[in-house]
């Protein structure tokens, strides 16, 4: 195939998202900040949040150090190099898997320049082979196991690895984004959007849409489809692996809610993994840059947010019971039921209008030839499948119940505490309640997202659609939740 002309991904637009330059500062220097506040501020040594916090008048710095578990060696023990060493050959692991495992050879979808690119994907066995090892590890350790008492103990120091390599990330591909020429033969092409002609701005979002490295012994990598899966959403299981053996040194036990959150999430995490390949068709790969945004999500947001229900809980344990659980799972099978058929639906009335499962549904046809569906799941709200996926993201956090705790000395003989293995005891105490701002933070932020991500579509679709979009708005008008939003 003749390739397209380049010139329009070569053309330097400045259509602003996420605020702009301003709002790509903020979100680049200031989810670090609120990343290390969580870790800091709900924490194993006074609380969840540490005391302090909850008498802003009376607040004394020192204080509030050693309640956190604020480093002797002060900012500098944020940081170090035997740690990051850990952690660079931990992503030197994952690309010797990718290389050397059998892997499915996929082609990605056309690109504004013409052509395909080609994917290699074994996310799966590479994965199951590493938590083959812990598994062999755990059963010969126990909770004791190198890998979950390293983990835990230093979690900051690996926090801060993952972050400069994030920065170091996005500034290699902005950097090596200028080489790109249209029409050349590797298919290498600028992002839509992330060529703004803003530094900051640029660097935040992505100049390049799907920048590739070769090295040596381990072939061509695609950085953004690499980070995707791998490095970060492997943390984040190993993550809450640790935090449940964490749970277990801390009291002898593990709970219900423990094993529940840990179980849903990595069924999501593997699942993910499994149907790598999809990913092809996300929005993050066909139209969005690999820039700071994609590199730290991927890499320090996920797994240091997303495991924050389970670190909770390997302080202050929650015992759910038959009837929680059973809660739990109906809210999860009621976002997944949404989720699925409404997914189902529409792909299948994509590769076949006329089957007898979806030829009842009422479309608009626009002046592209394209169908747009108005009735069945996706004439109850424009984006049902948000919706779905949002309800699943609520037995993230619902385990962990009004969250909030403070930690006594051993033997305070406080009523209702629970009693660590050391002797100090965990009572909700003043911080009930206050906990959530940390716990529910997932459940809130990815209601955010999908709203984001829904405008985003809005706006793609109006400009693909243009009157045809409008038509589509008045029949289906609300967005995500059904006569709310």
């Amino acid at each position: 195939m003749a390739p397209k002309s380049g010139a329009k991904a070569a053309t330097p637009s400045r259509s602003y998202e996420f605020g702009g330059p301003l709002g790509a500062a903020g979100i680049s220097f200031g989810l670090p900040v609120l990343v290390y506040s969580f870790i800091f501020g709900c924490n194993d040594v006074s609380g969840c949040p540490a005391p302090s916090f909850l008498s802003p008048k009376t607040l004394d710095l020192d204080q509030l150090k050693r309640e956190v578990g604020w480093p002797e060696e002060g900012v500098l023990g944020l940081y170090s190099n035997t740690v990051m060493l850990h952690v660079l050959g931990y992503y030197l692991l994952n690309m010797v898997l990718h290389a050397v495992l059998p892997a499915r050879i996929v082609m990605g979808t056309e690109l504004l320049s013409g052509g395909r690119l080609k994917y290699r994907f074994n996310a799966f066995s590479s994965h199951m082979l590493l938590l083959a090892v812990c598994l062999g590890g755990t059963i010969a350790k126990g909770a004791d196991w190198f890998l979950w008492t390293y983990i835990s103990s230093n979690y900051v120091q690996l926090f801060t690895a993952n972050l400069l390599i994030s920065y170091g990330l996005a500034t290699f591909v902005y950097v090596r984004s200028f080489s790109v020429k249209p029409g050349n033969p590797q298919k290498r092409e600028l992002a839509e959007g992330g060529h703004t002609g803003n530094m900051l701005y640029d660097w935040f979002i992505g100049r390049e849409l799907n920048p590739r490295v070769t090295l040596p012994l381990l072939g061509e990598i695609d950085l953004k489809v690499f980070m995707e899966l791998r490095p970060g959403m492997l943390g984040w299981l190993l993550f809450n692996f640790s935090w449940v053996a964490a749970q277990y040194r801390n009291f002898g036990y593990v709970t219900d809610s423990m094993a529940f959150i840990t179980g849903i999430q990595a069924l999501y995490i593997i699942d993910s993994w499994y149907s790598e390949e999809s990913i092809l068709t996300m929005i993050d790969i066909t139209m969005d840059g690999f820039g700071f945004m994609l590199a730290f999500g991927d890499l320090g947001w996920v797994p240091f947010i997303y495991a924050n229900q389970a670190r909770y809980l390997s302080v202050h344990p929650q015992t759910l019971g038959p009837w929680g659980i059973a809660a739990m799972l109906a809210v999860l099978g009621t976002g997944f039921t949404i989720f699925r058929l409404s997914n189902n639906q529409k792909n299948a009335f994509r590769r076949d209008p006329k089957d007898p499962a979806v030829s009842h549904l009422k479309y608009i046809e626009t002046k592209t030839g394209s169908k747009l569906l108005v009735s069945g799941w996706w004439g109850v709200s424009r984006h049902i499948n948000y919706f779905g996926d949002w309800i699943q993201a609520w037995p993230y956090s619902l385990p962990t119940g009004i969250a909030g705790y403070t930690i006594l000395a051993a033997g305070t003989g406080a009523p209702g505490a629970d009693v660590m293995l050391d002797g100090r005891e965990v009572v909700g105490g003043d911080a009930r309640g206050w906990g959530m701002v940390v716990t529910y933070f997932y459940m809130v932020y990815f209601g955010v997202l999908l709203i984001h991500r829904g405008m985003r579509d809005d706006a793609k679709c109006s400009r693909k659609y243009g009157s045809d979009w409008e038509e589509y708005k008045k029949r289906v008008p609300w967005k995500i939740i059904p006569y709310i939003y």
